[in-house]
Formats: C-alpha cells, sequence, structure tokens
C-alpha cells in the first residue's frame, strides 16, 4: 500500500448488510455478471465484521479496520493502519498515518476525499448521523440516495460520476461509497414483491442483482484518470429467521461473516474506451 497511496485513485464501498452466504452463492451462479469482471479468480473472501452494526462497523473501517480474514492463521497485516505502539497487524507493506482515521491521514497526504451516504448513519439530519460523513472534506446525502428509494444506488453513482468529473487532474481521489440498497427494506427489488411480502433472503438477493447491474458505471468512473486500488465489501450482514432472530446488531453467524474483495482498476481514460 505505501506504493499504491498516491499513485492510485482510492475506492472504499461497503454493500452496507450484505451477507457472506448471498454474495456467494450470485456469484457462483453467474447472477453478478459486473462484479465477476473484478472480483479476484477465488471470488469473494469470507471475512469478519468488526462489527455488528453500520455505525460500530464503519468507525472501524474508517480507521483502517477492515473485516478480518476469517481464518486462524491470523494476525493477519491491515492495508492501513494508524501508528500505535504494539500493533500486530502492521507489517511492512500496510500504509500507517498519524491520524485518527483513514479520510483525515488521506487528506494530509494530499488526496480529496469524499463520502456518498447511504443509510441513516450518513444522512446528517443530525448530530449522530453526522458524525461519519464528518471524517471527510465533502459529503453527499439525500433521501434519493437513502434506504428506502428503489433508484437508491444508481442515484449514488451519478454523484460519484460528477465527482469524479470535476476532481483536480493533478489531484488524487478517495471516494466512499455507503451503498444503502441491501438494506431493509428491499422487497421492491424482487419483481413481483410487494409491501405484504416484506423483506426476505431473496429479495436480499434481488437487491445485490440490482447493485451488480450499475456497479460498472462506478468503476469507470474512478478509473478514468488513473489506477483505481477498490476494496468492496459488506460491513455486517443481516438475519432472515435463521435461529429465530431478524435483523443485525446481533452476534449471529450470518451478521458477523461478509463478503470481501480489493483489486485495482486499470486506468482507462475517456478517450480509450
Amino acid at each position: 500500500m505505501n506504493r499504491v497511496v498516491g499513485s492510485h485513485d482510492l475506492l472504499l464501498v461497503t454493500l452496507d448488510t450484505l451477507r457472506f452466504d448471498v454474495a456467494a452463492e450470485l456469484l457462483a451462479a453467474g447472477r453478478l455478471p459486473n462484479l465477476a469482471k473484478v472480483l479476484p479468480p477465488d471470488g469473494w473472501e469470507r471475512r469478519h465484521s468488526p462489527g455488528s452494526f453500520t455505525y460500530a462497523a464503519h468507525q472501524a473501517i474508517l480507521a483502517g479496520f477492515l473485516p478480518t480474514p476469517a481464518t486462524p492463521d491470523g494476525p493477519h497485516p491491515r492495508l492501513f493502519a494508524a501508528r500505535f505502539a504494539g500493533s500486530e497487524t502492521t507489517g511492512s507493506r500496510t500504509w500507517v498515518f498519524d491520524a485518527p482515521d483513514l479520510p483525515t491521514a488521506l487528506a494530509a497526504a494530499g488526496y480529496r476525499t469524499v463520502c456518498i451516504g447511504g443509510v441513516g448513519f450518513f444522512n446528517k439530519q443530525g448530530p449522530l448521523g453526522s458524525v461519519l460523513p464528518g471524517l471527510f472534506q465533502e459529503s453527499h446525502w439525500a433521501p434519493e440516495l437513502g434506504v428506502p428509494s428503489p433508484t437508491s444506488f444508481e442515484s449514488q453513482v451519478a454523484v460519484a460520476e460528477r465527482v469524479a468529473a470535476g476532481q483536480p487532474p493533478g489531484q488524487p481521489l478517495f471516494l466512499f461509497v455507503n451503498v444503502s440498497a441491501l438494506h431493509q427494506p428491499n422487497w421492491f427489488h424482487l419483481p413481483g414483491a410487494t409491501r405484504a411480502d416484506g423483506d426476505s433472503r431473496a429479495t436480499h438477493a434481488a437487491a445485490l442483482e440490482y447493485v451488480d447491474a450499475h456497479v460498472g458505471r462506478l468503476f469507470a468512473a474512478m478509473s478514468a484518470r488513473r489506477p483505481c486500488f477498490a476494496v468492496v465489501c459488506s460491513d455486517h450482514g443481516t438475519a432472515y429467521g435463521e435461529d429465530g432472530y431478524t435483523g443485525h446488531r446481533i452476534g449471529h453467524e450470518v451478521v458477523w461473516t461478509v463478503p470481501y474483495a480489493h483489486f485495482t482498476l486499470p486506468a482507462t481514460p475517456q478517450e480509450s474506451r
């Protein structure tokens, strides 16, 4: 990461509430064609979230504690880490920073830092909803980007395209997108479903297919100027009746286990596309 930071644009996408099992099943079934183009050959990596709900998980993620590989062979060196004595997950390839969080550190390194919010913890409608977007130099949220909107992700991508198009040529960009489409309510993403049917594992899957249909535009926007290092992951999963549980902020396997991937998007300037 010491060679990446400064030379690449950076993209962090959290697919809010996405379960690992659903993500893996859809990829294996060929239902995520656009994500399949950029994910590693082995597909999604199985990881454990640093938190069981959005606020807790993002406080950790934006401090450099991305989801942890779900294997017992740790410690697992991190991509980004604040400098502090005794860290067992700071390695020689870790980009180490002297700041309380990653957006602040990247801003100090010359990046323009931009947040495109989704769920309520990014809506800036009160003190709590302003904490996470307040870490960035620039933040965007509107009702059409939020949880109840059936077109939330395509609206978020449109904002990302405007941000990327307006980026000063000589300055790198760190763009964070909190994707709200997976979060309940998501019933409207399944054709034929009604509000009375409610949310289910099937509507959760349909929401991921909806995100996949538009994610290529996001990747294209972020690779139009220079190479882009991207992290795409979930912040936590959610339960749909497993062992009697519904929702998240609980210690269940489907909540703690999340999909994760990182990869580099080669630079593809507009004139070559």
